[in-house]
């Protein structure tokens, strides 16, 4: 659906963005990510038009496409009610079906036709995302940009909106997420997009960049007390081709390519038991999103 090649774009003598390339199929859930200041607000401003470019190219797959975006702190009409304030949206994109329907129809996908209402300057924030969510689908975009939509939300909230991001993906929509929560983006995304410094640092299918960055069998064991004699001896297990010991976490393991789960598993619980060490637990430990993300934006020379 979106393909951008080469973007640039300076302010004064800063540049933020230096020759970014990036994909979004349609149907894709986009997880979009980056430090602060790393260029994320920017592209999206752009996709926008919201913003001009500098250099590169912005392509969809046809013409016409419709963007709905939510930005990071929608500012809505508080002395209107979420009712009001939906219609107005309406006449604004020029909506050419039946504005009342349809506001009632995004209300019931965002789940606030009970609040709709209230004044806006009652609602919460979760409430306040979510009516930027309905007003962002308000027009039927064929992509719709979330940026930071559960930003400052409760547990309770974030759910939420994921519920609601999961449920337009299932109905079709293409969507980009702009978030610094990474258990969100792992739950819901199936693509991911890692920027640094201006480009694109990792790109892809998160189950293939899960292989890409892929360190085969880990296994960390966290010790009752820490002791530094059970700490070696861990250290030393001949399947383990390097190890990281934290008095927090314990000794985390990593076997030497070739060594199965299994093997592993048995060989560490058999140096425990020899030794007569007690662990807390024993378990593999498996790659996430986050780490990959500390990895990629924290480390120079990031596998792409």
């Amino acid at each position: 659906m979106l393909r951008i090649n080469g973007l640039k774009k300076n302010y004064n003598n800063f540049s933020v963005l230096k020759g970014l390339d990036m994909s979004v199929d349609k149907g894709d859930i986009y997880g979009f990510l980056g430090t602060n200041g790393c260029g994320k607000t920017t592209t999206m401003n752009i996709i926008c038009n919201i913003i001009t470019k500098d250099g590169g190219e912005v392509a969809f797959d046809s013409e016409g496409v419709k963007i709905g975006y939510l930005p990071e702190m929608p500012m809505l009409y508080d002395y209107m009610n979420g009712f009001e304030y939906l219609d107005f949206i309406g006449a604004c994109c020029r909506y050419d079906g039946d504005i009342k329907t349809r506001t009632a129809e995004v209300l019931e996908v965002t789940g606030m036709t009970g609040s709709a209402k209230r004044l806006i300057k009652g609602y919460s924030r979760g409430m306040n995302q979510r009516i930027g969510i309905a007003a962002a689908l308000y027009s039927k975009p064929d992509l719709l940009i979330l940026d930071e939509p559960t930003s400052a939300l409760d547990p309770a909230g974030r759910a939420e909106v994921m519920d609601i991001v999961k449920r337009l993906a299932a109905g079709g929509s293409t969507i980009i997420l702009c978030t610094h929560i990474l258990t969100d983006v792992e739950r819901v995304a199936n693509k991911v997009g890692i920027l640094k410094d201006g480009v694109m640092a990792v790109e892809g299918r998160i189950n293939e960049v899960k292989e890409r960055f892929d360190e085969g069998c880990v296994i960390n064991v966290r010790l009752r007390r820490y002791a530094p004699e059970a700490v070696e001896l861990l250290c030393k297990i001949e399947y383990a081709r390097k190890s990281e010991v934290s008095e927090q976490t314990g000794v985390t393991l990593f076997a030497k390519d070739g060594i199965g789960e299994k093997a592993m598993y048995s060989k560490v619980v058999a140096t425990l038991a020899q030794n007569d060490i007690l662990p807390e637990c024993v378990e593999f430990k498996r790659l996430s999103l986050e780490q990959i993300y500390i990895n990629t934006t924290n480390e120079p020379g990031v596998k792409n």
